[in-house]
């Protein structure tokens, strides 16, 4: 059972850009209502999906990578293959919309 991985600018190399699998990174910050309502749903995907990684970063610790991957709203979902990102959603989404995102078909 894999668990969310908080992500910040020190450890963003290693945590995504450097992983072995692809990564789903949550862009959030706390006082964002859909981004409450969208954890949930990222926590479980963590915890049922072992093909992928799941990684958190808070937009309001973490500017720098915010504006790095111009970040416009929150949430935003991104997924990173071989240390690129693939494919980058806004809004909140679904568990099946973020399964197919991610290349699960469950």
């Amino acid at each position: 059972m894999n668990e969310v991985t908080a992500v910040t600018t020190d450890s963003f190399k290693e945590e995504v850009l450097n992983a072995t699998k692809p990564v789903l990174v949550d862009f959030w910050a706390e006082w964002c209502g859909p981004c409450r309502r969208m954890s949930p749903i990222v926590d479980e995907i963590a915890r049922e999906v072992d093909t992928v990684k799941v990684c958190k970063i808070n937009v309001e610790q973490n500017p720098q990578l915010a504006g790095l991957y111009q970040i416009q709203s929150i949430p935003t979902l991104m997924v990173f293959r071989s240390g690129q990102p693939t494919i980058s959603k806004a809004g909140l989404h679904s568990k099946q919309s973020i399964l197919q995102m991610i290349g699960c078909n469950s």
